[in-house]
């Protein structure tokens, strides 16, 4: 979990240098996910030959809304975002994504706060303390940390924007990322549905991607007529699609699948709060982005937030795991009856 969390600053890195240089953000979807299906199609092929007899219409219906949630929307709401933002204030939205998948989940019924138990109150207290460490990211700065030489890596294109048009920027950024914590919260929900009626790791990754990058090419199309920024050369886009491609959907897929089937659904959340630090560090010393106390104190606040949210929800799990294990041997000895 600690080198899926290194692969996504990395990919965050890149991803803000590309988009620098120009690279459209629909580009960089369409061209990442043909890139992500390439590198998972041999895992289906080899892993996972029977499931491609239970594709359906039903099933690839169920497959294209899975791409639009979770390709169109949620990775061009926060390539677009991040375009607009910076990696640190951006990566503080994906460490959100396991809470506002929580609330959304009480709104349609799927789950349910047990505030007379600890572990409720927990889930609870992590839900207010991360929104509220969120809050004041987004809207205090404080004084300017002065910490380290920064600015290694001269991405920019000039010289500083004005204060009007950079405030204007950091507004419709924190939109876009808003935007994209929510539909990744609704792709996860979406993802759920999908499992159910077609329970493919690879298959169902493969496909998503192909179908997430032809709709996104049908956007691209529509916002953008101009062929030049469809051609790809050797250099800085070309490794951010590969490396996006193969190792943030290819390998990452694998690790956190690897980990949830030995530690369980839990288990790579906590590792949320490294790639919150570690892009902080990053992007101050090698782009140059400044660190307010406002900033720490919030990324602070989520993450003990998110830390109280986890520990509930596992407390949560292994309860009810408790609670179906006598079910089960139940069942058991009534077949054996």
């Amino acid at each position: 979990m600690v080198m899926v969390q290194v692969l996504t600053v990395v990919m965050l890195l890149l991803s803000k240098l590309a988009l620098n240089t120009g690279m459209r953000p629909v580009v960089l979807i369409v061209y990442r996910n043909l890139v992500a299906a390439a590198a998972v199609a041999p895992l289906a092929f080899v892993l996972e030959r029977e499931m491609w007899k239970k594709l359906n219409l039903v099933v690839l219906g169920w497959i294209s809304l899975n791409a639009t949630f979770g390709v169109v929307l949620a990775m061009g709401l926060y390539y677009y975002g991040l375009q607009a933002t910076n990696p640190a204030y951006s990566v503080v939205f994906l460490n959100l994504i396991p809470i506002v998948t929580f609330v959304i989940a009480i709104v349609l019924g799927e789950e349910r706060v047990a505030l007379g138990k600890w572990p409720g109150r927990m889930m609870l207290v992590g839900t207010l303390t991360c929104l509220g460490g969120t809050m004041i990211v987004s809207l205090l700065k404080g004084r300017l940390l002065h910490l380290w030489p920064t600015h290694l890596l001269k991405s920019s294109h000039g010289g500083a924007p004005a204060s009007g048009a950079h405030h204007d920027g950091m507004v419709a950024g924190t939109l876009f990322l808003c935007g994209s914590c929510l539909s990744y919260a609704l792709w996860f929900i979406v993802q759920a549905s999908l499992g159910k009626i077609f329970p493919s790791k690879y298959w169902a990754t493969t496909l998503t991607c192909l179908s997430g990058s032809f709709q996104s090419f049908v956007v691209g199309v529509i916002l953008n007529h101009d062929r030049a920024d469809w051609r790809l050369k050797w250099d800085l886009q070309l490794l951010t699609i590969v490396y996006s491609g193969v190792f943030n959907t290819g390998i990452t897929f694998v690790l956190i699948s690897w980990a949830v089937s030995r530690r369980g659904p839990i288990y790579p959340p906590m590792f949320n709060s490294l790639s919150l630090i570690i892009t902080t560090v990053m992007d101050s010393v090698l782009l140059g982005t400044n660190i307010h106390v406002g900033g720490v104190v919030g990324m602070l606040l989520i993450t003990v937030g998110l830390y109280a949210f986890l520990w509930g929800k596992g407390k949560e799990l292994q309860a009810a795991m408790v609670m179906k294990k006598p079910e089960q041997e139940e069942e058991g000895g009534v077949e054996m009856a």
